[in-house]
């Protein structure tokens, strides 16, 4: 479907970008209910929305007249959470209102407050900031609100989860009460739903389903991996797809510092995001991002918030993210525009279960697959050295004659095995890696309320933490699937006394946990099989037990 007629600046900068027709979000904008109405609008991150809002804004704006009139006072005004996502949208609506003679300021935290003030004296028509520094204009009389006839907020509920709540009340407190509020955000909870009776005006609601185009980009695959291997399979990944631009997420920042390390020492380029970092430090790590210095991104989810690389073709899941929603807003950072991407979830047996119920949640569909072998990567990195441009291109005469000289020299097979080396000497080393090769996409079994079946034959084992050391069945039971590489179905009562917790473990799995065990995490933590099971089975004194079905439950 073609975009309905606009006005002709606009048509004519779409056009020249190479927009051909509407994404979702921009064709239910520009739906004729829609016109000169508050919107209120849920869908999800790089579904195209700025260019949405600054399509819907247009006839606010512009009226019937095909450029905009001489800057004065703003006549919009967007509101977004972070410094990264405000410059990006300052970006697309330059363009777009460019030929409309558009002269668009940006008031970020991190720039120079003089400078915005000096633009917003000499007139602006748009005005594009973070909640904080456009606060700080309002009140220092710098930004004239006055004219405003369009106010959008972008990405509403992370600005009301990052606390800007008192902030967005005094800017639109400051505005005309007859101006336009155009409302987007990824999900609508009830405070941005009170955020809008309030700030709205029969407003219309829409709704635009993520798989509509959120999901249709990329591809999710699902890697089985060892727990102790995750880094080595976060390596086999970047190596096997090779895409521009990666970002690898985990969950804090000692595991992004952890993981940056790791991965330069493997002869990445490489640089982290995360929230101890100053805004000059991110601001150089996204430049050498944007510029090609650096191609792989380590982060945390609230580091990476607003963030918009070029060319980003892989999202590494290294740590499983903590619900549906965060994996959409992972994911969708890449397969934009057009291009493919690939989310990869590394997924340990412990994790299978949520990983699979996560997947649900989202409506995706991923190919579960054990890591990428490095003889995979081996063969892909010879296919890629005969295609590589070097090989192609047309030698210049200089080329030819240093050629010649080799040639008398070396013999012709010598030389293609010493640029072969010289190629793969610039690679970082493919990982051996083990499949555990559990089970996957069987159906997800309810969880149980009622009395556990029998467990059947197991061993026993003795842990060297008790009450005394604040053990509890909800911390143990993740513990000991993630060190012994057991799954929670194969980990059966656990009893804690006051220095010591005894357990067993499903005997065909007690091998693989005793084997495992000792050889990841903390040497403090150790474990021993006992003799037999008599002792740890019989039932403990009244309090010093806590049933493992009550941690599942919670869990």
């Amino acid at each position: 479907m073609p975009f309905p007629v606009l006005p002709p600046a606009l048509a004519h900068a779409l056009g020249e970008r190479g927009y051909d027709d509407p994404t979702p979000v921009q064709a239910a904008v520009l739906e004729p209910a829609g016109a000169g109405r508050d919107l209120l609008v849920s869908a999800q991150t790089g579904s195209g929305k700025t260019v949405a809002y600054g399509l819907a804004m247009a006839g606010t704006l512009l009226g019937e007249a095909e450029a905009l009139p001489p800057p004065g006072a703003p006549l919009a005004l967007v509101i977004a959470p972070t410094r990264e996502l405000a410059l990006q949208v300052h970006r697309e609506l330059s363009w777009l209102y460019g030929p409309a003679g558009a002269r668009v300021a940006a008031c970020v935290g991190g720039m120079d407050p003089r400078r915005e003030s000096r633009m917003l004296g000499e007139g602006v028509h748009i005005v594009v900031g973070t909640p904080g520094r456009l606060r700080d204009h309002l009140e220092r009389r710098n930004l004239d609100p006055s004219a405003l006839r369009a106010v959008v907020l972008d990405e509403a509920d992370e600005m009301l989860d990052l606390g800007f709540r008192e902030d967005l009340e005094f800017i639109l407190a400051t505005t005309p009460a007859e101006r336009r509020t155009l409302l987007f955000s990824a999900t609508l909870p009830k405070g941005i739903v009170a955020l809008a009776e309030t700030y709205q005006r029969d407003a219309l609601r829409l709704a635009v389903q993520a798989e509509t185009r959120g999901h249709a980009d990329i591809e999710y695959r699902a890697l089985r991996i060892l727990p102790r291997e995750t880094e080595l399979v976060v390596v086999n990944t970047l190596r096997q797809v090779e895409a521009p631009t990666a970002i690898v997420f985990c969950n804090t920042r000692n595991a992004v510092r952890h993981l940056q390390a790791v991965l330069t020492e493997r002869g990445f380029s490489v640089v982290a995001l995360s929230g101890e970092l100053g805004q000059g430090e991110r601001n150089a790590a996204l430049q050498a991002l944007r510029d090609g210095r650096a191609r792989v991104c380590v982060a945390t989810d609230v580091a990476a918030r607003g963030i918009d690389l070029p060319g980003l073709g892989l999202v590494i899941h290294a740590e499983l993210p903590n619900d549906a929603e965060t994996l959409q807003h992972r994911s969708g950072r890449t397969g934009r525009a057009g291009r493919k991407g690939i989310s990869a979830l590394l997924v340990p047996a412990s994790r299978r279960r949520r990983a699979e119920e996560m997947l649900a949640r989202a409506g995706v569909a991923a190919t579960w697959s054990g890591p990428p072998p490095a003889d995979e990567i081996r063969t892909l990195d010879q296919d890629r050295l005969l295609q590589d441009p070097v090989l192609t291109e047309e030698p210049s005469e200089e080329d030819r004659a240093t050629a010649r000289a080799l040639l008398e020299r070396y013999g012709a097979e010598d030389l293609a095995a010493a640029f072969a080396r010289l190629c793969r000497t610039r690679l970082p080393a493919p990982e051996e890696v083990t499949d555990p090769g559990f089970e996957t996409g069987r159906p997800l079994a309810p969880r149980r309320d009622g009395p556990r079946p029998a467990f059947g034959p197991s061993v026993w084992f003795r842990l060297n933490v008790g009450r005394r050391d604040n053990a509890d069945p909800r911390r143990l039971l993740p513990m000991l699937c993630r060190r012994g590489e057991v799954t929670r179905e194969e980990v059966g009562a656990i009893r804690i006394f006051d220095r010591e917790t005894k357990f067993e473990i499903r005997g065909g799995a007690a091998e693989r946990f005793a084997h495992s065990f000792g050889r990841t995490g903390p040497a403090d933590l150790q474990v021993e099989p006992l003799p037999g099971e008599a002792e740890a089975a019989r039932p403990p004194r009244r309090g010093h037990s806590r049933p493992v079905e009550r941690a599942r439950r919670r869990g």
